[in-house]
């Protein structure tokens, strides 16, 4: 193999485009591959920018032309050259109009058959792509997602630092305060027996330093779940970490709404409204059954649960005996496409996904009416139906009935955006931001048997909520909001409680005893004894973002070295068993498994 002795790259491919035709260039990469054509050969050199075609012809130095016909897939290589117009010109890559007529070549270094082909047009396992991720991130959409990433997290940066916002990194060794997601434990050997979590959001830190003066900071923070796995979510994660003082909601979601009109302008070229709607917490459910509701598409939830009380239909009507409700749905135009065979598959899937009991549907089309409940239902109440929610011939209508209101949300909301995926009522170029405000402050936790802090448990709650703490906590709402795109949870975050007494009475209604609240928050509480500023802040994932705003619908495919479902990386082989000797220095003995 040659060296890079003498011969320095001078551009990228991609910047070959800014250039004069007999311009001299000197660039390097890998071969995406050769073409060998007699007396003509024609590259694909690959680089982090794009593609560039080199050409070579007979009248070259023999040595020179031996040696490009030598290249192979994936060989690394420095060649200099002279830029020209390429006579067959093609629009699959940016530089398809121009090549390199080299005039020198370097083969760097060879490589052996790689097991998969290297391009976008091809499909791989998961599996094969993820154990040689070395490899896939070679693929041209790959490097561009990564290389859109750094672009994105640069313009956040800016982006803060322009307004005054200091960075500030906060410790990933930090104590465990097991509310929430599980944390992932590492034990200190110096201190056997005793352990650090690593930090699930620098929640504690952020208000510290609020505490500290540091009136506005912000971080691209490292964070760790250990928690079930799914498309948009890994156990590490990036998010955009911000916390301010001297604030009040509206002006922490003005700056995030800058932000936000930053990222489309600067990454997308695109312009977005602001103010950006709000929705509260309420009203995002009962339209859409869910707290991130995508509003590119109708398909809106409809209660009709006074209408079908006295309905004669016992499932309707036990439902709301119980304490829950029935809504509906209105699928315009669709009932010719939804067979029966077709809602009986919605309805398991429903039943799997949401622990719906049942699905109630109504087909009207030019043959007539076809349902599965309408037989047991007054003939006043189905009027009543239909007046409310316009239905007509062509539509299709699906009822959930529950005693508990979050599997009909959960179920009805499930079910209106896998109608919309399925039959294409979404508009891909759409961007859809808003608000959700409001949230609740608690939520019953069943296996708990108490409430638990919807988001944390220093969120400010609604000024008019805060004598109900303990005697209602069911009813109270939250100075929180989140920020959804295409019904994508963002990321979110709160104003909050700066009160030594309110938060004591916060501690109080989620069940903490004095010895609790010292061992996990004593820090914390004796810092808010020395003046504690009112304060706010939220949250991004910085993954989902750079996912949606790539158009992408898995995380993995903006993520360098991402975790499979099971959470282990399939290249290194982590995580692993560690030596006994290791173990042994830490005071930890594993049960079940012996280490390696």
């Amino acid at each position: 193999m040659e060296t890079l002795k003498g011969m320095k790259r001078t551009h990228y491919a991609l910047d070959c485009l800014e250039l004069e035709m007999g311009e001299e260039v000197t660039i390097a990469g890998f071969v995406a591959r050769s073409r060998d054509l007699g007396n003509l050969i024609f590259t694909d050199l690959r680089d982090v920018t794009g593609i560039i075609q080199l050409a070579f012809d007979d009248t070259s130095s023999r040595e020179l032309f031996e040696k490009a016909r030598s290249l192979r897939s994936e060989y690394t290589l420095i060649a200099r050259g002279l830029l020209r117009e390429r006579s067959s010109k093609t629009d699959k890559i940016e530089t398809g109009s121009i090549e390199v007529f080299c005039t020198e070549l370097r083969i760097l270094s060879g490589a052996q058959l790689t097991p998969f082909e290297i391009r976008d047009e091809v499909a791989v396992r998961d599996e094969l792509s993820l154990a040689y991720r070395y490899l896939d991130l070679r693929r041209p959409s790959l490097t561009r997602n990564i290389v859109m990433r750094s672009k994105i997290t640069k313009t956040v940066r800016d982006y803060f630092l322009e307004n005054r916002f200091v960075e500030i990194e906060t410790p990933t060794l930090i104590k465990s305060t097991p509310e929430g997601a599980r944390d992932y434990i590492v034990p200190s050997r110096v201190q056997p027996g005793s352990f650090y979590a690593l930090p699930q959001s620098p929640q504690l830190y952020k208000q510290l330093l609020m505490l500290s003066g540091f009136d506005r900071y912000f971080q691209i923070a490292r964070c760790y779940r250990d928690e079930d796995l799914r498309a948009d979510r890994q156990p590490e994660f990036t998010q955009i970490d911000v916390e301010m003082s001297f604030v009040d909601t509206d002006e922490i979601l003005a700056v995030n709404e800058g932000l936000m009109e930053r990222l489309f302008k600067d990454i997308l070229g695109r312009e977005i409204s602001l103010p950006l709607p709000r929705m509260s917490w309420r009203e995002a459910m009962e339209r859409f059954g869910s707290d991130k509701p995508d509003t590119r598409f109708g398909l809106e939830l409809c209660d009709i649960s006074d209408i079908v009380k006295d309905g004669g239909f016992a499932v309707f009507e036990n439902a709301l005996k119980a304490g829950g409700s029935v809504r509906a749905i209105k699928a315009e135009g669709l009932a010719e496409n939804l067979k029966r065979k077709e809602i009986d598959k919605l309805a398991d899937w429903m039943k799997h996904n949401f622990h719906c009991k049942g699905l109630a549907w109504t087909r009207f089309t030019a043959e007539g009416r076809s349902s599965s409940y309408e037989k047991f239902l007054s003939e006043e109440a189905r009027n009543a139906v239909d007046a409310r929610l316009g239905f007509k011939e062509g539509d299709a209508l699906f009822i959930v009935a529950d005693e508990k209101d979050s599997v009909v949300f959960a179920s009805l909301g499930g079910l209106r955006c896998e109608l919309a995926r399925r039959f294409g009522l979404i508009d891909p170029e759409r961007f859809d931001l808003l608000w959700v405000v409001e949230f609740p402050l608690f939520e019953y936790s069943e296996e708990d048997e108490r409430f638990v802090a919807k988001h944390h448990p220093f969120t400010m709650p609604m000024d008019e909520d805060i004598e109900k703490l303990q005697s209602d906590p069911a009813s109270c709402r939250a100075k929180a909001y989140d920020i959804v795109l295409n019904g994508v949870e963002l990321g979110g975050g709160s104003i909050r409680i700066n009160d030594p007494a309110l938060q004591e009475r916060m501690f109080r209604a989620l069940g903490f005893d004095e010895e609790t609240l010292r061992s996990q928050f004593g820090f914390l509480i004796d810092a808010y004894k020395y003046g504690a500023p009112p304060h706010g802040g939220y949250a991004l994932g910085l993954d989902r973002l750079c996912m949606l705003l790539l158009g992408l619908d898995n995380i993995r495919d903006v993520i360098a070295f991402p975790k499979v479902q099971n959470a282990s990386e399939l290249m290194s082989g982590c995580p692993s068993a560690v030596s006994q000797k290791q173990l042994d220095e830490l005071g930890i003995a594993v049960l079940g498994e012996k280490s390696e």
